[in-house]
């Protein structure tokens, strides 16, 4: 693989904070995921205004028909 130059050595050591592994045929995905430690907002939050966000979308949506 290539190197990352905006990695440092203290983010190479990191474990990942979720792995998801997606079989697609013969081939499997591994997708590393990593959160920001210092974040505000916590995953929770984040999905709170996803589904806010859809909620009103779908409003919108019917009010319109």
């Amino acid at each position: 693989m290539t190197e990352n130059p905006r990695m440092n050595a203290k983010e190479e050591a990191r474990r990942p904070d979720c792995v998801t592994e997606v079989r697609m045929g013969n081939t499997v995905l591994v997708v590393s995921g990593y959160f920001k430690k210092d974040a505000a907002a916590t995953a929770a939050d984040k999905m709170m205004k996803v589904l806010e966000a859809e909620a009103a979308a779908n409003t919108r949506t019917a009010s319109a028909s």
